[in-house]
C-alpha cells in the first residue's frame, strides 16, 4: 500500500473521530442521548431573550429535554420555540413555561413549572404558551424614565419650596408673625392677671357662692330621696287612687250613654215630651213669681188675691215617669 495513501486514510479516520467525540460531548453535556425516545411541543411567546438552539429544559429543575429550533412566526410579532422532551419525563396541560436564566447573568433555559397536574398529559406535537423572560435592558430604560420622572418631580418642589421661603418664610413676614405672636402671648398673660385678680378680690363671695351650690345640691340630693320613699311607701294607695278614678270615668261615660240612648230615669224623662212642657212650663212659672214679689210684696202673693193685670201661674201637669220592666 502507498504510505501517502495510508496516512490520508489514518488522518481522515482520526479528523472523524475527533468530530464525533466533540459532538458527542455537546449532546451529552446537554443532557440528551441516542437512545432515548423524545416527543415535541411548539413553545408560543413574545420574545425568547438568549434563548440559543440546545439550551436545556427543566423540569422542576430536573433536565427533561433541549430546544430544537427557534422560529420567528410570518406575522413577526411571536416566536415559536420547538423543544424535544423525553417521552418518560411526561408534562401536564396545566404547567406552566417561563424562560429563565442561571444566575444573574448566565444562560438561559425554558423553565417548566408543575401545578396540580389535574389536566391531561402532553402529547407530540402539543402547542403551549410561554411566558417572557426578564428583560434586563427593558428594567433599566424603565428604571430610566422612572428616575427621570422623580428628577422632575423634585425640581417642582424645589421651586415651590424657594418660592415659599421667598414669599411667605422672609425676614418681614416671619417679623410679623412673631410680633402678633407676642401681642396675643401679652394679651393671654393679662387676661390672666385680670382673673387672678377677680378671684383674690372677690374671695369670699366666690367660697360663699360655692358652698351656696353644695348646699343646694345636698338639698336636691336629700329631695330626691325623700320623693322616692315617699313615692315607694304610698305606690299602693297612689294605685288605687288611680283605679277608683279609672272606675269612676267608666261609670260616667256608661252614664252619659245611657242618657243619650234614652235608657235610665234621666234618659227616660228626657226622652218624654210631656216632661220637657212641664220643664219650660215650671221655669214659666218661676218667672211669674219672681215678677209678682218685685211687685207686691211675699205677703200679699200669700194672703190676697192677685189683682187685675198680674201674671198667673198657669197649673203644670205631673208626669210620672214610665216603670222599669
Amino acid at each position: 500500500m502507498d504510505k501517502s495513501r495510508l496516512e490520508i486514510k489514518v488522518g481522515l479516520f482520526v479528523a472523524i473521530g475527533l468530530v464525533l467525540i466533540v459532538t458527542s460531548m455537546v449532546w451529552f453535556s446537554q443532557g440528551a442521548s441516542l437512545f432515548r425516545s423524545t416527543y415535541d411541543l411548539k413553545l408560543h411567546t413574545a420574545n425568547v431573550g438568549g434563548l440559543k438552539q440546545q439550551a436545556g429544559v427543566l423540569l422542576a429543575g430536573v433536565n427533561v429535554g433541549t430546544v430544537q429550533d427557534i422560529r420567528i412566526d410570518p406575522s413577526g410579532t411571536n416566536v415559536t420555540v420547538l423543544l424535544q422532551i423525553y417521552k418518560d419525563r411526561p408534562i401536564y396541560h396545566d404547567a406552566q413555561f417561563i424562560i429563565e436564566s442561571s444566575g444573574f447573568l448566565g444562560d438561559q433555559y425554558v423553565a417548566v413549572v408543575p401545578t396540580t397536574n389535574s389536566l391531561p398529559v402532553l402529547t407530540n406535537g402539543a402547542d403551549v404558551q410561554c411566558k417572557a423572560p426578564f428583560d434586563l435592558q427593558e428594567a433599566a430604560r424603565s428604571a430610566k424614565d422612572v428616575i427621570d420622572d422623580v428628577k422632575v418631580t423634585l425640581n417642582k418642589v424645589n421651586s415651590s419650596v424657594d418660592a415659599l421661603q421667598a414669599k411667605v418664610l422672609n425676614a418681614e413676614t416671619l417679623g410679623k408673625l412673631m410680633s402678633d405672636v407676642h401681642d396675643v402671648t401679652e394679651r393671654a398673660k393679662g387676661t390672666l392677671n385680670d382673673l387672678d385678680g377677680l378671684i383674690a378680690t372677690n374671695h369670699g363671695q366666690v367660697n360663699t357662692a360655692v358652698s351656696n351650690v353644695v348646699q343646694f345640691s345636698v338639698q336636691l340630693t336629700q329631695f330626691g330621696s325623700s320623693a322616692s320613699s315617699l313615692l315607694a311607701a304610698s305606690s299602693n294607695n297612689i294605685t288605687d287612687s288611680l283605679n277608683n278614678i279609672h272606675d269612676l270615668t267608666l261609670q260616667a261615660r256608661q252614664l252619659l250613654q245611657n242618657v243619650q240612648s234614652g235608657q235610665g230615669v234621666a234618659g227616660e224623662l228626657l226622652e218624654s215630651g210631656q216632661a220637657a212642657t212641664n220643664v219650660l212650663l215650671l221655669t214659666e212659672n218661676l218667672a211669674v213669681t219672681t215678677s209678682n214679689l218685685n211687685k207686691l210684696g211675699l205677703w200679699h202673693l200669700l194672703w190676697s188675691h192677685a189683682p187685675p193685670g198680674t201674671n198667673t201661674i198657669k197649673p203644670v201637669t205631673l208626669v210620672s215617669p214610665p216603670r222599669r220592666q
